[in-house]
């Protein structure tokens, strides 16, 4: 019988997000038009008058409020961030989705193979967190939720990665790694 779950983790507080994806999607179309406009004024002067060394001030702005545009377009999607995490069998699967259409596979990771396990909460976090080379991965969105940790050594690199399991996929963690889940 398979041990599946997957989950979706979201931001409690969801409303800070809408905000700011509205004011980054407005500011986007605002600097857009502004771009465009002010091309067109440093194009017919240009044309008119010929080019002065008093529109390099304009050329910048321009250029900055094209780039800000292009930015935001590319970058707004990052706002609205979900973590998915995926259990089947003891193997982890991570990803990172922004705004609920662009999925990046963050990486697989079979459970048996951690050295160590535990919630942050605890003693043990701290321990492997002041280890020398440990290079901490925040898979998570919540700081005030039950945060989760495992430790595992790939590639000859110490990583420490924290998430932000619910507590029916922290059972099927715990039961995957017997022996390694540290409580205190």
């Amino acid at each position: 019988m398979d041990q599946f779950r997957e989950e979706v983790v979201t931001k409690h507080n969801r409303s800070m997000e809408g905000v700011l994806y509205v004011l980054a999607f407005a500011v986007m179309i605002v600097s857009g038009l502004i771009a465009v406009f002010m091309f067109n004024l440093i194009t017919m002067a240009i044309s008119t008058q010929g080019f002065s060394t008093s529109m390099l001030v304009d050329i910048v702005f321009t250029v900055l409020m094209a780039a800000a545009a292009v930015l935001l377009f590319l970058y707004k999607d990052r706002i609205k961030t979900e973590y998915e995490y995926t259990f089947t069998n003891g193997q982890m699967d991570f990803a990172r989705v922004f705004n609920n259409k662009k999925r990046k596979a963050l990486g697989t990771m079979n459970v048996r193979n951690v050295e160590a396990c535990g919630k942050v909460s605890s003693g043990s976090f701290h321990r492997y967190l002041s280890m020398p080379g440990v290079k901490r991965i925040n898979w998570f969105l919540n700081r005030d939720a039950e945060l989760f940790y495992f430790y595992f050594v790939k590639d000859n690199v110490k990583n420490l990665m924290v998430i932000e399991p619910s507590p029916e996929m922290l059972d099927l963690i715990i039961k995957a790694c017997p022996g390694k889940y540290q409580q205190n």
